[in-house]
């Protein structure tokens, strides 16, 4: 798995997200997801509320895209990896906390990504040039 560097962590931090699945169909789904955030050097987490179009998509194809490009600003990051659902253990339940905490919408599940492959966002010629590949086996 790759692992996220300081810098990257910082960015992340800095900026808002939004994740790309796709339907059972193929059809492509980019939303935002304001509790993306990060649950170790190799993982992201998000809270799923809505229960709409991405967690639809993510009961099928766990494969995930999160786009991750601070504003103002001139770099960014693109992670990919697969998508854990967490329902009913301590990942949920501490999810839960944190949307409580941060007087957010009860939780359905806690979406748990690993950091599979990062590719720069950033403007100029090094856009879509690959950072690090590093799937899990």
């Amino acid at each position: 798995m790759a692992v996220l560097t300081d810098d990257m962590k910082k960015l992340i931090a800095d900026s808002f997200a939004f994740i790309a699945t796709v339907d059972e169909n193929g059809n492509p789904q980019v939303g935002p997801k304001g509790t993306m955030r990060i649950f170790d050097d190799e993982h992201l987490i998000y809270n799923e509320q809505t229960g709409h179009q991405a967690w639809h998509n993510l009961q099928d194809n766990h494969k995930i895209a999160v786009a991750f490009h601070p504003h103002p600003g001139m770099k960014g990051i693109r992670v990919e990896g697969r998508a854990v659902i967490h329902q009913g253990d301590q990942i949920h339940t501490d999810a839960q906390t944190y949307a409580t905490e941060n007087k957010l919408p009860d939780v359905i599940a806690a979406i748990v990504i690993s950091v599979d492959r990062i590719v720069s966002l950033d403007a100029g010629p090094n856009a879509g040039i690959e950072i690090i590949n590093d799937p899990v086996k």
